[in-house]
């Protein structure tokens, strides 16, 4: 004998199918969106360095005036990006980044930062050799 299921208990079951699709799509897109606004303020940051391009290349022996004085104001402002560069080797910006010069880089420039274990943390800060 066929199983006969009663048609309120089918639209029942679509209501809790397009219910639980709907959750689960606002809950990426939310995730997705607050990636975009993490990276887009870091990537904002690390324009700002782009005095810094030629010696972390490793195009250039020193960091130049300008390089110097927006590293010290990232440092302040926001350390943890700078975490992002180290840790992906520049390559979310197109970058390739010479990880040595971007070591040397707070010392050269004078500018004291916390030490490179801190990038590992929950809440990553700059480096140090």
């Amino acid at each position: 004998m066929p199983c006969v299921v009663p048609a309120s208990n089918l639209v029942a079951s679509k209501m809790v199918k397009k219910s639980t699709v709907t959750s689960l799509v606002l809950i990426l897109l939310t995730t997705f969106w607050a990636g975009i606004i993490a990276q887009s303020s870091c990537t904002t940051v690390l324009i700002s360095l782009s005095p810094c391009l030629d010696y972390i290349s490793g195009n250039s022996s020193t960091p130049s005036r300008g390089c110097c004085t927006q590293l010290a104001n990232v440092v302040l402002s926001q350390p943890r990006c700078l975490c992002e560069v180290l840790n992906d080797g520049g390559e979310s910006l197109g970058l390739s980044i010479n990880r040595t010069q971007a070591l040397a880089l707070p010392k050269d420039c004078n500018v004291q930062n916390p030490p490179i274990s801190e990038c590992n943390g929950e809440d990553p800060i700059y480096f140090t050799d």
